[in-house]
């Protein structure tokens, strides 16, 4: 034990010892030690890769990386003449006046007067250790780019070699936006001086964006340091976004010149393909204090408001799948005043004597709050669990789970009364408010993906921001459209609502948003927006336009939702919110238009009518008259009298003749020419047969 005892108390005094030298280097000999490290130079040196660039879908650059420089000049560099002798100041006074003259050429905000003091301050500074001149005097105190660099380097003095003139830089990858600001917010940005993302889809896919750091060893040879690469720098990633660059530009356009026109505060626009869920252009304009409109904030994915009457559509839907009510449904609006619970629901038209009695549909084409929150109220007020379920149910309430930070899922809260919780609270008044766009709080992304399903039939798509992930030109990953909910409805309440969509457009309150070459469907929507104390009538009254659809109708391509705010009337969300809506789309279609170089004639052009085979007297006749030969077709040409002919492109009385000339039923639907027939061409013909023609 004794043995024991002894080395436990020499390993103690050892401890204590090592303790307490590490404190007298920590404390006393901080200084001296500070110095030497300082004096140290690193033989290792981490090696930045380039970040990888962020594309169009048809492969423009929308974000790439390029080189910048900050350039610095070592006053005490031993610069010597071509026999070995120091003469660095002797070089300097020798150069120095031309020097500041181009540095001003290069930049003419500072003067060469002022070149040349800010130098000469460098030159006489007088280091912690005595020495005279600054070691890493910055020449220009910003960054700049590789030409201005090359400029610089070959300045006198500048164009030596760093440990003989003196001049060294540090090097940067800097992020430029061709488009400049177009999709800004969406795209993102980086911390310049930082190097780090900062948000958008910069920040979203950044560790692939960022690459992988190589690593550089530095050996000193001489008077030389020798770069050793020991591991070379992966470069990051490319990124095809979905976004059209034509789209987005347009888009930005109207949503701009609108809010100009009506002296708004916010402006919101998404354009999404129906069948990919693509996003094709978002964007986001805020008004900032010069009063112009910039993108600021992604409002699209995360400003949650309560959406106004673009969510009837939603409450409507619900029903209809619940099958509680078909659209012949009859509900008195009376003069546009209905008491709900003690408090009064008004149409937007009470003053002028409201709708009186108005079936479902029509309800939802003026857009009456009475219409829709009677059928809820009534259908859904003893067990208002099943009408919330519901909207679970058909998508609205749907988490996209987004690849973009900042998005916000919607809120739509289930029924509770007994919280202490005001704002979670459910009284006698919440389920018809909430009915109309109340009480709720869905960003605009939610709507649009959520009226893109009804566009597809029900299937409701995830929004998709990146398609691809490229490595030096192959294709690495591809983002497959996602589906998120295979059908939101029954396929015939889908269909209701599609043409309810239609008629709010052709025949409601959505005409502005309507367009002359093909159809629109779509939902308005005016909401009045809380302050920042929840209420919504104190001072100026604030309101949330909205417009929400898809073109064209009849065969869906495109779903788009526009969203302004604005302060005071007038307020109409058909009227600004469809307008701009209206632009975009015919913007859209045009850009789309493939012209037949057939279409390419004037007035000048002579052409040879076809005429089909058919009762061609009257034709004859008018052809002859006017001396133009006719050119038949071959398609009903020598046909046997027992076989039936192609008739696509007739018109409805020519293939009418040729199919009763063969004792064979015609049966004609829609007006035009034959698109499409029943029977196929070369079938025998056979006792007692029909044949339907669809004309279009």
């Amino acid at each position: 034990m004794p043995r024991y005892f002894a080395i436990a108390v020499v390993l103690t005094l050892i401890s204590f010892a090592i303790i307490g030298k590490a404190m007298y280097i920590m404390t006393a000999k901080k200084t001296y030690w500070t110095q030497v490290a300082s004096r140290l130079k690193r033989d290792s040196v981490s090696v930045k890769p380039t970040r990888g660039n962020i594309l169009s879908s048809d492969g423009q650059l929308m974000a790439s990386s390029i080189p910048e420089y900050k350039v610095f000049i070592d006053f005490q560099a031993g610069a010597t003449d071509s026999i070995g002798n120091h003469n660095r100041d002797s070089l300097w006074e020798a150069n120095i006046d031309t020097i500041c003259y181009e540095l001003n050429q290069i930049f003419p905000t500072r003067s060469a007067t002022e070149f040349k003091t800010y130098l000469l301050e460098g030159k006489h500074k007088v280091m912690k250790n005595g020495t005279v001149g600054a070691r890493h005097w910055a020449i220009w105190p910003r960054r700049i780019d590789y030409n201005t660099f090359c400029e610089v380097h070959k300045l006198p003095i500048f164009c030596e070699r760093p440990g003989v003139g003196g001049f060294h830089w540090e090097e940067y990858n800097s992020r430029r936006h061709p488009f400049g600001s177009l999709a800004w917010r969406t795209i993102g940005d980086v911390y310049v001086a930082k190097d780090s993302a900062k948000n958008g889809l910069e920040l979203s896919y950044d560790s692939l964006l960022r690459g992988t750091n190589g690593l550089m060893h530095r050996r000193k040879v001489l008077s030389k340091y020798l770069d050793i690469p020991v591991l070379s720098p992966i470069d990051g990633c490319d990124i095809v976004t979905t976004i059209d660059v034509s789209m987005q530009d347009l888009a930005e356009r109207a949503v701009i010149d609108e809010l100009k026109e009506i002296n708004g505060e916010m402006g919101v626009a998404i354009l999404m393909e129906v069948k990919t869920g693509d996003v094709k252009a978002i964007v986001n304009m805020s008004r900032a204090a010069d009063g112009e409109y910039y993108e600021m904030v992604n409002n699209a994915i995360s400003y949650r408001c309560e959406p106004g009457s673009v969510f009837k559509v939603a409450s409507f839907l619900v029903a209809l799948d619940d099958g509680v009510v078909d659209t012949s449904y009859v509900i008195h609006t009376g003069s546009g005043v209905l008491e709900m619970h003690g408090r009064p629901m008004k149409d937007h038209n009470w003053r002028r004597g409201g709708y009186q009695d108005i079936n479902v549909a029509r309800a939802l084409e003026v857009s009456s709050n009475i219409g829709v929150s009677h059928v809820i109220d009534k259908f859904y007020g003893s067990n208002p669990t099943k009408y919330v379920q519901g909207l679970y149910r058909v998508g609205i309430h749907e988490d996209l789970k987004l690849p973009l930070v900042g998005y916000h899922s919607p809120w739509i809260r289930m029924p509770d009364t007994k919280t202490t919780d005001r704002t979670k609270y459910w009284s006698k008044t919440t389920l018809p408010w909430m009915s109309i766009g109340y009480e709720t709080q869905i960003a605009p992304i939610n709507t649009v993906a959520f009226y893109n399903a009804i566009a597809n039939n029900g299937k409701m798509m995830q929004p998709r921001f990146v398609k691809q992930l490229i490595k030096d030109g192959q294709v690495i990953r591809e983002f497959e459209p996602v589906v998120l909910k295979q059908s939101i409805a029954k396929p015939q309440a889908i269909k209701t609502m599609q043409t309810i969509l239609e008629h709010v457009v052709s025949q409601g309150l959505g005409r502005k948003a309507g367009s002359k070459m093909f159809k629109v469907a779509g939902k308005t929507g005016t909401a009045q927006v809380a302050d920042q104390y929840g209420g919504y009538h104190s001072g100026t009254t604030r309101y949330w336009l909205s417009f929400a659809g898809y073109f064209p109708a009849d065969d869906p391509r495109y779903t788009c939702i526009v969203c302004l705010k604005k302060s005071g009337l007038p307020a109409s969300g058909g009227g600004m919110s469809g307008v701009v809506f209206h632009r975009i789309s015919e913007g859209v279609m045009a850009q789309n238009l493939k012209l037949s170089v057939a279409d390419a004639r004037d007035e000048k052009s002579v052409f040879v009518p076809d005429v089909k085979e058919g009762d061609v007297t009257p034709a004859d006749y008018v052809l002859n008259s006017l001396r133009i030969k006719k050119r038949p077709s071959v398609s009903a040409k020598n046909v046997p009298a027992d076989i039936i002919p192609d008739l696509t492109g007739m018109g409805a009385r020519d293939a009418v003749y040729q199919l009763e000339r063969r004792g064979v039923k015609a049966i004609v639907k829609g007006r035009g020419k034959v698109k499409s027939q029943s029977i196929y061409s070369g079938t025998a013909v056979k006792q007692g047969m029909a044949c339907e023609l669809r004309l279009e």
